[in-house]
């Protein structure tokens, strides 16, 4: 076999294919980070949701944009080079590729959807929990970020063909795992939310009255789900709802 006939080989030609596509991929994938960056995209994208999530995650909203753009040309000369080959039947293959690239974009749709969504969750949660001082509650937040990314992925592989069963499994056990390890690790956080609904329902102080919960002495000045705030002589004391029941409420009459 001389070289001529070599070179015309599909299987060579669809080689080529393939190398010079990864080639061409790599340095488009760098030249579009380069791009992006010296435009100023990283100062623009800071501190919105999808930034702060994919810094979470050890990149960066570039980064991302720069490799899917390298993806995207590498799929094309893979598709090119299986077509060259004629690896698989040429029409069957290009009608399961133009049925496949909806379901694809659906997906990329539906993960970025998510990041934003656990991005907000994260920040709504923490923001809720912000007055809770138990040191068990900082982990709540990032539990229902990584929910929520966790349920956008099964969505999305389903859109793409992927058998999500095992997965659906795994997010039970999960669930139920999350609810057990919860109770037994919270037992504080909802010992004291149900101490909360007691007060509120019942107000046995209010904002304004001074009280002595323990060895702690001030006025009232908020009453929420998981604690209590009174203030003494420019002090603050955050008393978790929990230990007004376990000290006593004394109610100081001036």
């Amino acid at each position: 076999m001389d070289w001529q006939t070599l070179i015309d080989e599909p299987a060579v030609i669809a080689t080529a294919v393939l190398i010079l596509g990864v080639v061409i991929g790599y340095l488009v994938g760098r030249l579009n980070e380069e791009l992006l960056t010296a435009s100023g995209v990283p100062e623009a994208v800071e501190g919105t949701p999808f930034e702060r999530t994919a810094q979470s995650l050890g990149t960066s909203t570039v980064e991302i944009v720069a490799r899917l753009s390298a993806w995207f040309i590498y799929g094309i000369a893979v598709l090119t080079a299986i077509h060259i080959a004629q690896l698989l039947d040429t029409d069957a293959f290009w009608l399961r590729v133009t049925e496949f690239i909806p379901q694809v974009f659906v997906a990329v749709l539906v993960m970025i959807v998510g990041f934003i969504v656990a991005d907000k969750s994260e920040l709504v949660v923490s923001e809720y929990l912000r007055s809770v001082k138990l040191p068990e509650v900082a982990v709540i937040p990032k539990v229902v970020k990584y929910t929520v990314l966790y349920v956008a992925l099964i969505i999305a592989l389903g859109q793409i063909g992927v058998h999500i069963l095992a997965l659906l499994i795994l997010l039970a056990v999960y669930a139920a795992g999350v609810v057990l390890v919860g109770t037994y690790a919270f037992q504080d956080f909802l010992v004291s939310s149900a101490a909360g609904i007691y007060l509120l329902l019942n107000q046995p102080y209010g904002i304004g009255d001074r009280i002595r919960i323990g060895d702690q002495t001030g006025i009232v000045q908020e009453v929420d789900l998981f604690v209590t705030k009174i203030e003494d002589d420019s002090e603050e004391y955050i008393v978790p709802n929990r230990k007004v029941f376990e000290n006593g409420i004394v109610r100081v009459r001036e």
